[in-house]
C-alpha cells in the first residue's frame, strides 16, 4: 500500500539500525509517548533490533489506558439508565470499572452503541429526542477537535438531548510530571506525530530546554520510529536538547490552527486524575462555562462522585516506564483480554495488549 510500504522498506530498517548501532557511547533511555508507536515497536521487534546501550521505554500514551476508574464508573452509572443512549468508541467497552465494565451494562440492557465519531452520536440524538444520547469523551489533544465540533454543532442547533462524558488529558503536563519524578530516569523522548499534527510543538521547546531532553516528533511505522531514535541519539550524544520533528510529512510547528481554535472556544484546561499515577495539574480538558449544560457529568449529577482505584493492577508502573508488561506478576495469568485487571490490557494502544498479543510466548 503507498504511504505504507515505504516505511516499513527491510533495506532502509537495515540502513538505520546500522546506523544506530554504532552511535551509543553510553547507556540512554528514550521514551515513546504514543500507544500505537508501542505496538508498532513491539509488533515489528523494533527494541530488539537496537544495541543494549539503548532502551526504549513505554509512557503513559494510551489515552483509554489513563482514564480513572471513578470515570469509568460514572460512565456505567449513565449507561444503566433507561432513557439513555451511551456512546462510545470500542475500546472502552472492555475497560473494567470498579465492578464491571461497559459489556457487563449492555449485556443487562443498558442501551450502549459502538460509534466511529462523536457526530453519530449527534446524530442519534437528532433522530432520538425522547433519549439522552452520552458520547464518552475520551482521549488526546487528537481526538479532541472532533468533540469539540460535536459539542458546537450541539449548542448551535439546540439539541439538548445530548451531552459528553469528558476524559480528555493533554500530553505536555505528563511529559514534564515523567521529568519531574524520582521515580523514572529518561533521557529523551519521541513525542506523538498525530498529537502534533493538531497541536503543532511548540509548547515542547520549553520542556526540552528545562529539563534538558531532546523531545523528537515521531511518526507511527517502523522507519519513522527508527529515524526518531536516530536523531534523539543525535542530540544525546552532542548534548543538545531540541525539539525535532521527524513528522514533517504530517506535522506543522504550529499545528492546525483552526482545529485549536475550537478546542479553546469549547474546553477549558482543568486538572485531570490518571490512572495509575494520580492528579497531574492542568493536564486535562473540560468543558468551558459556555457549554457546560452539555456536560453529562454535570447532568447526571455525579460531578461530587470519587471512587478509589484498587491496588491489584499496576498500570501506573506500566504507564510511568517503571516496568513492562512482562515484569508484572499477574500478565498472562490472572489478567488476560477476556478478564483484565486494567485498562492496558484491552486498549487498542495498550502496551500489555501489544505485549499478549505479540510477546506471550516470551513470558511463557
Amino acid at each position: 500500500m503507498k504511504f505504507i510500504k515505504e516505511y516499513r522498506d527491510p533495506q532502509l530498517i537495515h540502513q538505520y539500525v546500522e546506523r544506530i548501532r554504532h552511535m551509543p557511547t553510553q547507556e540512554w533511555k528514550i521514551m515513546e509517548i504514543c500507544g500505537g508507536q508501542t505496538h508498532t515497536i513491539v509488533k515489528f521487534g523494533i527494541d530488539a533490533l537496537l544495541p543494549r546501550d539503548v532502551s526504549l521505554i513505554h509512557g503513559p500514551g494510551c489515552p483509554v489506558c489513563v482514564t480513572p476508574v471513578e470515570l469509568i464508573d460514572k460512565a456505567l452509572m449513565i449507561a444503566a439508565h433507561k432513557e439513555v443512549i451511551f456512546c462510545s468508541f470500542g475500546d472502552m467497552l472492555r475497560v473494567p470499572g470498579s465492578l464491571e465494565d461497559l459489556f457487563a451494562v449492555k449485556s443487562q440492557g443498558g442501551d450502549i452503541r459502538i460509534v466511529y465519531s462523536p457526530m453519530d452520536a449527534l446524530e442519534l440524538a437528532k433522530k432520538n429526542p425522547q433519549k439522552q444520547v452520552v458520547f464518552f469523551a475520551v482521549g488526546f489533544e487528537t481526538t479532541a477537535p472532533a468533540n469539540a465540533m460535536a459539542v458546537y454543532q450541539a449548542a448551535q442547533q439546540k439539541i439538548e438531548n445530548f451531552s459528553i462524558l469528558v476524559s480528555h488529558v493533554l500530553v505536555p503536563p505528563a511529559i514534564e510530571a515523567l521529568m519531574a519524578s524520582e521515580a523514572t530516569r529518561i533521557d529523551g523522548f519521541l513525542a506523538a506525530g498525530h498529537v502534533c499534527t493538531i497541536m503543532g510543538y511548540s509548547e515542547y521547546e520549553p520542556l526540552a530546554t528545562n529539563y534538558q531532553v531532546p523531545i523528537v516528533v515521531t511518526g507511527f511505522e517502523p522507519l519513522d520510529i527508527l529515524q526518531g531514535v536516530w536523531m534523539c541519539l543525535q542530540q544525546l550524544e552532542s548534548g543538545q536538547y531540541q525539539v525535532q520533528n521527524q513528522y514533517a510529512r504530517s506535522v506543522r510547528k504550529d499545528g492546525n490552527v483552526t482545529a485549536q481554535r475550537l478546542m479553546r472556544e469549547v474546553f477549558q484546561v482543568v486538572p485531570r486524575q490518571w490512572r495509575g499515577i494520580g492528579e497531574i495539574p492542568r493536564s486535562g480538558l473540560g468543558l468551558a462555562p459556555a457549554y457546560a449544560a452539555w456536560d453529562a457529568e454535570t447532568r447526571f449529577g455525579l460531578q461530587s462522585l470519587q471512587i478509589q482505584e484498587a491496588s491489584q493492577c499496576e498500570s501506573g508502573l506500566i504507564l510511568q516506564g517503571i516496568k513492562k508488561p512482562l515484569e508484572c506478576p499477574e500478565f498472562g495469568t490472572r489478567c488476560l483480554p477476556e478478564k483484565p485487571l486494567g485498562a492496558p490490557m484491552v486498549s487498542a494502544e495498550g502496551a500489555c495488549a501489544a505485549y499478549y498479543r505479540y510477546r506471550q510466548q516470551v513470558h511463557a
